[in-house]
């Protein structure tokens, strides 16, 4: 397993595209996976490989970091229960106090599919972009539960991965600033214009932070995040 190696969990998102370039900074080989899991935002997957030219043809250094995509089929997700990330129906809380854009054990799932990948492409981190300071209260994005999920995985596979999350404890503004220090405003832009983090899939309508429906959760948490980040630039 090479020390100096990195497996992103990339959806094509403002947060993995930030965790890739965090990676790209740090490891001399990278390499990105993504989920087809049936996602209502299906758009994501088409904005990945836009995101990856523009990350090795703006900046030199990491082109050269820059390993192979892999995109993998977990589209038995949608099986295991109806969400409003994987069906067209109204996002609203559920009794549990969790939106119903929660769907039950998918950064498990994620993680596992991942671990697997790294193992046999000697990988030795899994960075993913989850976060508990400025997210939607989903539980396996927790810290707790990402630290479990990484003795398991050590444990079941006899290895010694390492489960790498950046953006764990800062907010979206932050991760904002957090490209601007990794990749100027170079990659600022290109987040603005290149990903996709809109739960309905809205490549539509631009907005200063991106493209979004800017009413569900994940536009509202990425324009409330680029507000405060242009406020105290």
């Amino acid at each position: 397993m090479n020390e100096d190696s990195a497996l992103v969990l990339f959806s094509g998102g403002q947060d993995s595209t930030t965790c890739l370039a965090w990676a790209l900074a740090r490891f001399s080989r990278v390499e990105t996976v993504g989920f087809d899991y049936g996602q209502r935002h299906s758009v994501e997957l088409d904005c990945r490989a836009a995101v990856r030219q523009s990350l090795a043809s703006g900046f030199a250094d990491w082109a050269q970091r820059l390993g192979p995509d892999h995109v993998l089929d977990l589209r038995f997700i949608r099986a295991l229960g109806q969400s409003a990330m994987t069906e067209a129906i109204q996002i609203e809380m559920q009794n549990n106090a969790l939106p119903n854009t929660f769907v039950p054990g998918r950064n498990l799932l994620f993680f596992t599919a991942a671990a697997a990948l790294a193992y046999r492409r000697g990988l030795k981190r899994l960075v993913g972009g989850m976060c508990e300071t400025d997210y939607s209260g989903y539980p396996d994005c927790r810290d707790d539960t990402l630290k479990a999920l990484q003795a398991t995985l050590n444990l079941g596979m006899e290895s010694r991965l390492v489960v790498e999350t950046p953006l764990m404890w800062i907010d979206k503004a932050e991760t904002w600033t957090l490209a601007r220090d990794l990749g100027g405003n170079a990659l600022v832009e290109l987040i603005k214009h290149k990903t996709h983090t809109c739960y309905v899939g809205d490549r539509e309508n631009l907005h200063a932070w991106g493209y979004g429906c800017g009413a569900c959760p994940a536009c509202e948490l990425r324009a409330n995040g680029y507000k405060v980040f242009t406020a105290m630039a």
